[in-house]
C-alpha cells in the first residue's frame, strides 16, 4: 500500500494529539524507509517483473529484516520505546507502536504471499489485493479518506500555512499514488532505492504542516466587542 499507510498515520492523530503528524508518518512508513537501506547493503532483494501484480511490477524476493512479522514487531517496540524515553508520552508511544504494526497488516492485505513470518521462515503471507487494481484503489482510498477526515476533525489550522500545506501534501500524495498505479515500471533497482529514500520528503513535510495546525476544535470568533471587553470591566 501507499496512501493507505498515510491514512492510518493521519487517523492516529486523533488518538495521540500530542504526537506530531511527522512522527506518525515516520511510524507508518518505517518499514519502507528501512527497506532501501537493506537493499543497498545487499541484505534484501527486489526485482522488476512487469505484470507481477496488477498494481506493482515489483517482485519482493527477500525482505525479512524490514518486512517479516517478527522484524516488524521488533521495529515497533524499538520505535515506541525510543519515543517514550524521549517524550515521556506513554499514550503516543503505544499509538506509534500500533501504527508501525499496521504497516505489516496492510501489506499482508495487499501483497501476494511474499511476507515472511520471521527471518528464515518458509511460511509467507499475503492476501493479494494488488491482483485487482479497482479493488486496491477502493480499499486504499477508503482508508485514506477516513484517516484524512479524522485528522481534519482533530486539528485546525493555526494560520494559512496550516491550510495550504495540508492541501498540497494531500495533492502530492495522490499524484505520486496514481503515477505509481498507471506509470511505467521503474527502470532499475537503483531507481527503486532512490524513490524509496524520497519518502523522507513526506515525513519532513508532515512535521512542517503539523506545526501550523493545532489539536482540538476551532477557536470561536467573537461576533462583536463591547466596551467592557476592551476595558476589562462590565458596563
Amino acid at each position: 500500500m501507499f496512501i493507505g499507510h498515510f491514512g492510518v498515520a493521519l487517523a492516529a492523530k486523533k488518538v495521540a494529539p500530542r504526537t506530531s503528524l511527522g512522527t506518525l508518518v515516520l511510524a507508518g512508513q518505517l518499514l519502507d524507509l528501512l527497506w532501501p537501506v537493506f537493499l543497498l547493503l545487499g541484505a534484501e532483494r527486489v526485482a522488476i517483473v512487469p505484470g507481477a501484480t496488477a498494481v506493482t511490477p515489483l517482485d519482493f524476493i527477500s525482505y525479512p529484516l524490514s518486512h517479516s512479522l517478527l522484524a516488524c514487531l521488533g521495529w515497533a517496540c524499538l520505535f515506541a520505546g525510543i519515543y517514550k524515553l524521549v517524550t515521556r508520552d506513554a499514550r503516543g508511544a503505544v499509538c506509534l507502536g500500533f501504527v508501525v504494526i499496521s504497516h505489516w497488516v496492510l501489506d499482508a492485505l495487499s501483497h501476494r504471499p511474499d511476507l515472511p513470518l520471521y527471518p528464515g521462515s518458509s511460511t509467507y503471507v499475503g492476501l493479494g489485493l494488488w491482483n485487482s487494481r479497482p479493488w486496491t484503489i477502493l480499499v486504499e482510498g477508503a482508508i485514506f479518506i477516513v484517516g484524512l477526515r479524522l485528522y481534519v476533525r482533530a486539528t485546525h489550522p493555526r494560520d494559512r500555512i496550516g491550510f495550504y500545506a495540508l492541501g498540497s501534501f494531500i495533492a502530492t500524495l495522490l499524484l505520486f499514488y496514481f503515477l505509481n498505479l498507471f506509470g511505467p515500471p521503474p527502470p532499475s533497482e537503483k531507481a527503486i532505492i532512490f524513490s524509496a529514500f524520497g519518502m523522507w520528503l513526506f515525513v519532513v513535510w508532515a512535521y512542517w504542516l503539523d506545526r501550523h495546525r493545532r489539536p482540538g476544535p476551532p477557536r470561536p470568533r467573537p461576533s462583536f466587542v463591547t466596551f467592557g471587553d476592551l476595558s476589562g470591566h462590565e458596563t
